[in-house]
C-alpha cells in the first residue's frame, strides 16, 4: 500500500487502477491463453512520470511489465503474479518533421495514428498490419514488429532512429539524433529492438518515414494451387515496385482455393506491367484489383479479417514463426501433416507473408490450455527450425515460447542475452519471465 501511494503521488490517484474488474483486460493477452494478477495498472503520461514510476517500484523491489496495446500473441505484455502494469497508452505526443521524413512518437502512440498524421504530407509510415488501431509504438518497438510490409520497409529496427527509454532503476537514456552516420559505440537502440520490456520502457521514439508513391494497386489474386502462388510469390519478389505478398491457404477461403494478396506500390507504368505478368502466370485462375483506397481495404479486409473467421471455429493454437521463402512450399506442405500427428482431429489454418516467409499457423479443435497445444506447438516451431527459420518472426517469445528458445538461439547466445540483462536490470524486475529471462 506504501508503493501505491507513493505512485498515487507521481501520475495521480485517477491513475492508478486497483479495481479488479477495472485491470481485468490488462491482464489476459490477446490470445486469451497467457496472463495472471497485478496488483495494480500503474498510467504515467510523460517519461518524467515512468521514471519515477520504475524507480519507486524498483525500491520496493516491485516487478514491473510494460504493457501498450495489449495485441500480442505470447503472453509477453500481461502480468504473471502481482506485478505492476506499467501502461504506455497516455505517451500519445506526435510530432512530424515534413523536412527530413521523421516523426517523434510517444510510446503509446497507436500505428493508425501514425498513418493518419502522415496523411497529406507527401510521407508515410511503410508498416502496416492489421491490429493497426491498437499496436502501440513502444510494443512495435518492444517485438520488433514487422507487417505486411517487411519485405521492402524492414521490420520496426529498421525505422528506428532514436529512442528515449526509461532502463530498471528509473535512469532516462535518450538517443534521438536520428544522424545517418554516428559510430559512437553500442547501438543501444537496436539493442532494445525486440527486447520485449526486458532491458527497459520505451518511451518514445524517432522513426523514419518513406515517400508516398505515385500509385498503389491491391490485387487478390485465385491459384489452382499454393505451389502456383509461392512460384508466383518468388517472381513478384523480384519486382522492387512489389511491397506486398500474402499467402492464404484454401482452408481459410470461403471458395476453398489458395489466393494472394499482392500490393505494388511506384510509378503507374511499372505497376501496369506487374499486372500483365501477375494474369498471366501459369496457374492463375482469377485476379481481383483495386486501385482506390476504399476498395484497397476492401480487398486487404478479406486477409485481414482472417483471425475472426478462425475464432469462429474455436479458441486457436497460435503460431508465428519465419522460414526462408525458398522453404515455404516445404513448410506449408508438411505443416499440417506434422499437427496430425499430435492433434489429428485438429484443424490447420496457413496464412501470412509470402515475400519474407512469415507463416501465421493457427491449431483449432484442441483445448487451447491442454497439453495437447504443447504438442502442438513444439511439432510447428521444431518443424520451422527444421526448414532452416525461426521459432518467432513478429510477436516474439514472449513466456509462451520461451522453453524453445534454445532451438533458435545457441548456448553461447542464451549466455550473451543473460549477460546484457543482468547488467541493465540486475535485481530482474522488467517483465520477469519473459524470454526466459
Amino acid at each position: 500500500m506504501e508503493l501505491h501511494d507513493e505512485l498515487i503521488a507521481i501520475v495521480g490517484r485517477r491513475n492508478l487502477l486497483t479495481d479488479g474488474d477495472v485491470i481485468a483486460s490488462a491482464c489476459i493477452d490477446a490470445t486469451g491463453r497467457f496472463g495472471g494478477t497485478a496488483s495494480a495498472v500503474v498510467r504515467p503520461a510523460t517519461t518524467a512520470e515512468v521514471s519515477a514510476v520504475v524507480e519507486a517500484c524498483a525500491r520496493a523491489g516491485v516487478s514491473v511489465v510494460p504493457q501498450g496495446g495489449n495485441t500480442g500473441l505470447v503472453g509477453g505484455g500481461v502480468p504473471r503474479g502481482g506485478e505492476i502494469v506499467l501502461s504506455t497508452g497516455r505517451l500519445d505526443t506526435l510530432g512530424i518533421d515534413e523536412a527530413q521524413g521523421r516523426i517523434m512518437a510517444g510510446a503509446g502512440v497507436t500505428l493508425a495514428a501514425l498513418h493518419e498524421a502522415c496523411h497529406g504530407t507527401g510521407w508515410r509510415f511503410p508498416l502496416d498490419f492489421g491490429a493497426r488501431g491498437r499496436a502501440t509504438v513502444g510494443g512495435m518497438i518492444a517485438t520488433n514488429a514487422g507487417g505486411v510490409h517487411v519485405m521492402r520497409h524492414g521490420t520496426m529496427r529498421r525505422r528506428v532512429l532514436g529512442l528515449e527509454v526509461v532502463l530498471a532503476d528509473g535512469t532516462v537514456l535518450g538517443r534521438l539524433l536520428g544522424l545517418a552516420k554516428d559510430s559512437t559505440g553500442y547501438d543501444l537502440s537496436g539493442l532494445l529492438c525486440g527486447s520485449e520490456g526486458t532491458l527497459g520502457v520505451v518511451t518514445g521514439a524517432l522513426l523514419e518515414l518513406a515517400p508516398v508513391a505515385e500509385e498503389t494497386v491491391v490485387a487478390w489474386v485465385t491459384v489452382e494451387s499454393m505451389q502456383a502462388g509461392l512460384d508466383l510469390s518468388m517472381a513478384l519478389a523480384a519486382i522492387a515496385q512489389v511491397e506486398a505478398i500474402e499467402f492464404v491457404g484454401p482452408e481459410c477461403t470461403d471458395a476453398g482455393c489458395a489466393a494472394l494478396v499482392v500490393e505494388a506500390a511506384g510509378e503507374s507504368e511499372r505497376i501496369a506491367g506487374i499486372g500483365d505478368l501477375v494474369e498471366g502466370w501459369p496457374g492463375v485462375t482469377a485476379v481481383e484489383v483495386a486501385t482506390g483506397r476504399g476498395e484497397r481495404e476492401r480487398l486487404w479486409s478479406r486477409r485481414e479479417s482472417l483471425p475472426a473467421r478462425i475464432r469462429a471455429a474455436g479458441v486457436p493454437v497460435k503460431l508465428d514463426i519465419a522460414v526462408p521463402p525458398v522453404a515455404l512450399g516445404e513448410f506449408l506442405a508438411a505443416v499440417g501433416e506434422a499437427v496430425a500427428r499430435v492433434a489429428p482431429d485438429s484443424t490447420t489454418w496457413r496464412f501470412g507473408h509470402a515475400g519474407d516467409g512469415n507463416v501465421h499457423v493457427n491449431v483449432t479443435g484442441i483445448d487451447p490450455h491442454g497439453p495437447t497445444a504443447e504438442a502442438v506447438e513444439e511439432a510447428v516451431l521444431r518443424l520451422a527450425v527444421a526448414c532452416g527459420g525461426t521459432i518467432a518472426a513478429e510477436h516474439g517469445i514472449g513466456v509462451a515460447k520461451a522453453r524453445w528458445l534454445h532451438l533458435s538461439r545457441s548456448p553461447e547466445e542464451l549466455s550473451a542475452m543473460r549477460a546484457i540483462k543482468a547488467a541493465l536490470d540486475p535485481a530482474g524486475l522488467l517483465n520477469p519471465g519473459v524470454l526466459g529471462l
